[in-house]
C-alpha cells in the first residue's frame, strides 16, 4: 500500500470512528435530558442543508428503535420555527399552537402534548433542534428548565459540528473521480510517488490548486 493509500485509509477509519463516537455523545445527551426532566421522549434533529430537511439523529424514549434517520421538511412545524428563529420554546399544549404540524408528528407515531425545544447552535450556524416531550407526571415544563435544556443544547451543538466534520471528510474520501475532491486526491497520489525537486514542485502546485478549488 502506498503512503497516500495508507493516509487515506487511516483518515477513513478515523472519520468512521469519529462519527460513531459523536453519535454516542448525541444519544447520551437525549438519554440524560429525558431522565433529568422525567420526560417520555427526547430527540435531536440535524439540519441537512443540501436537502432542506431535518433528520432525526438521536431519540430516547418513545419511538427510539424506529425513528432515527427519519426526515422532515426543515420549514415544517415547531422544529422548523425553532430552527429559523433560533429561539427556544416551551408549550403546555402543542395541539393548540398554530405552528404545530400534526401530520409531521403523526409520522413518528407519537403526538406530544407538552414540549420544550431549543436550537442547536455552533458559532453562527444553526445545526438543528433539541426536543424534550411530555413529562411522565404530565406537569408543565418551566422557563427555568428550558434554560437548563439550553446547556444540553450547547453540548449537542459541539457534538453535531464534529459529526458533520466527520461526514464531510467521508464525502471527500468517497468523492467521484471527476469531482474537485477526486482531482485533488489523484494529484496528491501522483505527487507523493515522486521524489526530490519534482515532488516539492508538485506539492506547491497541489497547494495552489487546492486554494483555488476551496475559494
Amino acid at each position: 500500500m502506498s503512503q497516500t493509500d495508507s493516509i487515506r485509509a487511516a483518515a477513513a477509519a478515523g472519520s468512521l470512528a469519529s462519527e460513531e463516537a459523536h453519535k454516542t455523545l448525541l444519544q447520551s445527551i437525549v438519554d440524560v435530558a429525558r431522565a433529568i426532566f422525567d420526560a417520555r421522549a427526547s430527540s435531536i434533529f440535524l439540519l441537512d442543508e443540501d436537502a432542506g430537511e431535518l433528520v432525526l439523529e438521536a431519540v430516547s424514549g418513545e419511538g427510539q428503535e424506529d425513528l432515527v434517520g427519519m426526515r422532515f421538511p426543515s420549514s415544517a412545524g415547531i422544529a422548523g420555527w425553532v430552527l429559523v428563529t433560533r429561539q427556544p420554546l416551551v408549550l403546555d399544549d402543542v395541539t393548540q399552537d398554530p405552528r404545530h404540524a400534526r401530520n409531521v408528528a403523526e409520522r413518528t407515531g407519537y403526538v406530544p402534548k407538552k414540549l420544550m425545544a431549543v436550537p442547536l447552535l455552533h458559532e453562527e450556524r444553526t445545526l438543528g433542534v433539541l426536543y424534550v416531550l411530555d413529562r411522565n407526571d404530565e406537569s408543565a415544563f418551566t422557563l427555568r428548565e428550558m434554560d437548563l435544556l439550553a446547556l444540553f443544547a450547547a453540548q449537542a451543538g459541539v457534538g453535531l459540528e464534529l459529526l458533520l466534520g466527520a461526514r464531510r471528510l467521508r464525502a471527500v474520501l468517497d468523492a467521484e473521480p471527476g469531482s474537485d475532491a477526486g482531482v485533488i486526491s489523484r494529484l496528491a497520489a501522483t505527487v507523493s510517488d515522486e521524489e526530490g525537486d519534482l515532488s516539492d514542485s508538485g506539492r506547491r502546485l497541489l497547494e495552489a490548486l487546492t486554494d483555488v478549488l476551496e475559494r
